[in-house]
């Protein structure tokens, strides 16, 4: 039994992204390079490659970029590829990164499907504050961690996978800005490692996090579930490059640009005081509900309920394109049933909002850990009807 606390067509509205942006995933080709060499793991731990060394790794980057490219221009010629066809990708790329493994590392990184303490053990902490099933990045040679970003490209869309790169590259400036003796930050502490074994048709899961990334993705057959995942960053703003990139900004402005759009009475409704909130379903609170708040959004008109649905195709928009299409049609039947509660000032990144529906709950809250509050992000997204796709798992 539930515990209740008191207290949307995704891209497919689908817009294109525009590869030379930086606000949210849509980080500029001049600055992927590095992300991409730098999760990969081109250089040793703690190493960070200066810009000028990047032509030593032009191969591997340009391979990298060609598959994502790939799948991109697949996506976008022929429209969303069948569900089906993209789990069979899916599986293909898990298959070759499990063949870059030896034996111990590949008992190391998969579980039973039906493992509940691993299915559980993810985290926003650092790392050395909550334990990690899997193989840590860092540990990994170059190739395997190339093969994990593949992986983590055939299962994302384009907007997932370079707002995932994003965040992890977020952490690395966090490392380098840290005192000594700071909890362990950066690339290297993300962690990989698989429910089940990959199939085309049975259930099993992908789980990639870290600190601020928590990715629980469900597949079984044409079925692709990207809940409960946290998605968070500190710093939320930095430069690289001479570029500004904000790995959550597309998000943070657009929900300024909705609770503005809203009608005098409609704010009053959706505002539920002056006072910024924290996540209420974050890690550790799986099965739990919260009391509707907030206006609902069967009081929008049409131009509301679009930003609305833009809103939340920042979420259910980072898994690949077919999952995520089939995921906002859902939603987006049940906006009647769905609200928006906003707490907090009216000003971007400074305020708790939250968006509820039968399946889907969305938070986000700035923390004022670091003290600039617009600077440190928390927000879970989950479907309180298939979380861990339960709906065709039975988990």
């Amino acid at each position: 039994m539930r515990k209740t606390i008191t207290h949307i067509e995704q891209e497919s509205l689908k817009r294109k992204h525009d590869i030379s942006a930086v606000d949210g995933a849509g980080m500029a080709i001049a600055f992927f390079p590095r992300l991409q060499d730098g999760i990969a793991g081109r250089v040793p731990r703690g190493n960070t490659p200066p810009m000028q060394e990047i032509p030593l790794v032009r191969n591997r980057i340009v391979r990298s970029l060609l598959f994502l490219f790939a799948l991109t221009v697949s996506d976008f010629s022929r429209g969303a590829e069948a569900a089906a066809d993209r789990t069979r990708k899916v599986v293909g790329a898990a298959e070759t990164f499990l063949a870059t493994l030896d034996a111990a590392q590949r008992k190391k990184v998969i579980y039973d499907f039906d493992d509940a303490a691993q299915r559980i053990r993810w985290s926003n902490l650092p790392v050395d504050r909550v334990g990690h099933g899997g193989l840590r990045m860092g540990d990994l040679k170059p190739g395997q961690r190339e093969a994990v970003m593949h992986l983590l490209a055939s299962v994302l869309s384009r907007m997932g996978y370079e707002k995932v790169v994003g965040i992890v590259e977020s952490d690395e400036v966090l490392k380098n800005q840290s005192r000594s003796g700071a909890p362990p930050f950066g690339r290297d502490e993300y962690f990989i490692s698989f429910l089940g074994k990959p199939s085309a048709t049975a259930p099993w899961m992908i789980q990639f996090g870290g600190h601020h990334l928590a990715l629980n993705i469900t597949l079984a057959g044409e079925q692709g579930v990207l809940t409960p995942s946290l998605i968070a960053v500190q710093p939320a703003r930095f430069t690289l490059d001479g570029k500004t990139v904000r790995p959550m900004g597309r998000e943070t402005d657009k929900a300024l640009e909705l609770i503005k759009a809203l009608t005098e009475a409609q704010r009053k409704q959706a505002i539920l005081g002056s006072r910024m909130r924290d996540l209420v379903l974050g890690p550790g609170h799986d099965g739990e509900m919260i009391q509707p708040e907030g206006v609902k959004v069967g009081m929008f008109d049409e131009k509301q309920r679009r930003l609305l649905l833009e809103l939340v195709a920042e979420w259910s928009g980072i898994i690949h394109d077919a999952a995520a299409t089939a995921k906002l049609q859902e939603i987006e039947a049940r906006l009647a049933d769905t609200w928006f509660a906003w707490s907090g000032p009216l000003e971007a990144g400074k305020a708790y909002f939250r968006v509820q529906g039968p399946t889907v709950i969305i938070e986000y809250a700035p923390q004022s850990l670091g003290g600039d509050v617009t600077m440190h992000l928390h927000s879970m997204y989950r479907d309180p009807s298939n979380d861990y796709g339960r709906k065709f798992t039975g988990q």
